[in-house]
């Protein structure tokens, strides 16, 4: 009779370590913990620190630092997160399992960085020891001692096991370049992370064709995954049509050809991909008109039209951009307030931007007034207003928003002080994303410490201070999206989630 094998998902968590905590052009060492002899499988193992995803915990990533600190003691004072893997499945008939492993990484943090380092790790029952490897020493040999597929997990973290040295310099300069972006919006963001791609693919290294496809559907999935998810829609957008481009050009490639590719064929590869750039860029222009449109139909031309709006947005800025500098600017004078943005002062920079567009030459028989307000004061700004303009870091399959911090009150102000405004979401549609959102992106307190300045004198003590950037508005608070493409609804909403996720399967599901 056949054993009956049960399914378990667990979360394998991989500590590094770098030198004086300086990640960038150093190498880590990774540590490995010996499993004790009162465990239930691979007793005596090398492995990370793993446990079972139980149905209390939000997700795998919750699991990963609950396991943490039950076996280690460390917490988010004395580890970040470093990247999360591409979960994987396996088969080991030996313990009757079939196991789908989640992998993540973390960095431990050095005294210099406030965390306690290696002093800070202290192992339970569940282990015997601990020891640092570097990364190229980890393998699945017997002679390691380690758990089944240990490499297998490690080199869904730590990339340059399989895409090299170069590539994997580059693809981890390029993820702390978006991760440390706090600047440029969602789409902007995703202008950059093609840069970095077209950067890793010409440095990839394999041996044949098809490893060389999947190290490049890999980098793709990391830049996607772990360079800034929770702008991530548009950035997964530009990564799947660079795929389909590269897939396209493979497929041209002679018939049993099965070597590396050549190095004119990356160079064919890369100007396809950077042509696609410059014809993506199109996009916020075809938007920009769809709102121009949308405040003609809506507004009677000569009577101003009140919009409320905040955060950083090209894609807003760019479209009022376009009202002023159309023929039609002068009549259809524009009355807009900004709310500030704190901490980063985003609807500031916004305020200015479009200030310098009224004095430049070409706007100036524009009628446009610009207010900015503090954020508690969302209802105040909102009085009397028309649209209450929001951008888009990323619209779910079900057409909720998620935009920074303070949309939410200034869209319940908004409706409530002025029952007639429309509440106007302006994204391309790469920012639709089809798959579990990401949880709130915690950021550094000392930016808002900063931000109070000479305030606070000596700073805060027992006050624990939240600095999270973005929140969700519910798509039945939303009137209209604005797109590319026109005026859309929640039907083409759900049509684009579909075949975005289609692709994104087509292209990372067997990774």
């Amino acid at each position: 009779m056949s054993q009956q094998l049960k399914r378990s998902a667990v979360a394998v968590s991989f500590i590094f370590r770098f030198p004086e905590g300086h990640v960038a052009n150093t190498r880590p060492q990774v540590a490995l913990f010996r499993r004790s002899g009162e465990v239930n499988t691979y007793r005596h193992k090398y492995a990370p620190i793993s446990g079972g995803v139980e149905t209390t915990d939000a997700n795998p990533l919750a699991t990963a630092w609950r396991e943490l600190c039950e076996e280690t003691t460390l917490t988010s004072a004395s580890l970040r997160l470093f990247r999360q893997g591409k979960p994987y499945s396996f088969t080991d008939t030996d313990v009757g399992r079939i196991w789908t492993i989640n992998p993540f990484s973390f960095i431990l943090k050095s005294p210099r960085e406030g965390g306690q380092g290696e002093a800070g790790i202290e192992i339970d029952w569940e282990h015997q020891g601990y020891r640092w490897f570097d990364p190229d020493e980890v393998t699945d040999d017997e002679s390691f001692q380690g758990v089944p597929r240990l490499k297998e997990s490690l080199r869904r973290v730590w990339f340059d096991i399989d895409l090299g040295k170069d590539a994997g310099g580059a693809l981890a300069a390029g993820l702390r370049t978006l991760h440390d972006d706090h600047e440029s919006g969602a789409r902007q963001l995703a202008s950059k992370a093609l840069e970095v791609y077209l950067d890793v693919i010409p440095r990839i290294e394999a041996g044949d064709r098809d490893a060389w496809w999947k190290n490049v559907r890999f980098a793709a999935w990391h830049l996607w995954k772990n360079g800034r998810e929770s702008m991530g829609a548009p950035i997964l957008s530009v990564v799947l049509s660079s795929l389909d481009i590269v897939e396209k050009k493979l497929h041209l490639l002679p018939h049993g050809a099965s070597g590396a590719p050549s190095k004119d064929f990356l160079e064919d590869v890369c100007a396809a991909i950077k042509q696609f750039g410059h014809a993506r860029q199109q996009s916020a222009s075809k938007t920009a008109n769809t709102f121009a449109s949308f405040l003609g139909q809506h507004f009677p031309a000569g009577e101003p039209v009140k919009i409320v709006t905040l955060s950083s947005s090209s894609t807003i800025t760019s479209s009022i951009s376009h009202v002023l500098a159309s023929a039609s600017a002068s009549h259809t004078p524009l009355d807009i307030h900004v709310l500030e943005s704190r901490p980063l002062f985003e609807g500031v920079r916004v305020a200015q931007r479009i200030s310098s567009l009224v004095q430049s030459s070409s706007s100036r028989n524009a009628t446009i007034t610009i207010t900015i307000h503090t954020d508690a004061s969302a209802a105040l700004a909102s009085q009397n207003a028309h649209v209450l303009l929001l951008g888009a870091d990323l619209v779910d399959q079900s057409g909720n928003v998620s935009n920074k911090t303070g949309s939410l009150p200034a869209v319940l102000a908004a409706r409530y002080v002025s029952p007639g405004v429309k509440v106007v979401v302006l994204a391309e549609r790469e920012k639709v994303m089809p798959f579990d959102p990401p949880g709130h992106e915690e950021n550094d307190s000392e930016e808002l410490v900063r931000a109070w300045g000479a305030v606070l004198g000596t700073g805060l003590r027992g006050v624990d201070v939240k600095n999270v950037y973005f929140e969700w508005v519910p798509a039945n608070l939303v009137d209209l999206y604005l797109t590319e493409d026109g005026v859309e609804g929640m039907e083409d909403i759900e049509k684009w989630a579909g075949e975005v996720r289609r692709k994104a399967g087509r292209f990372f599901d067997n990774l």
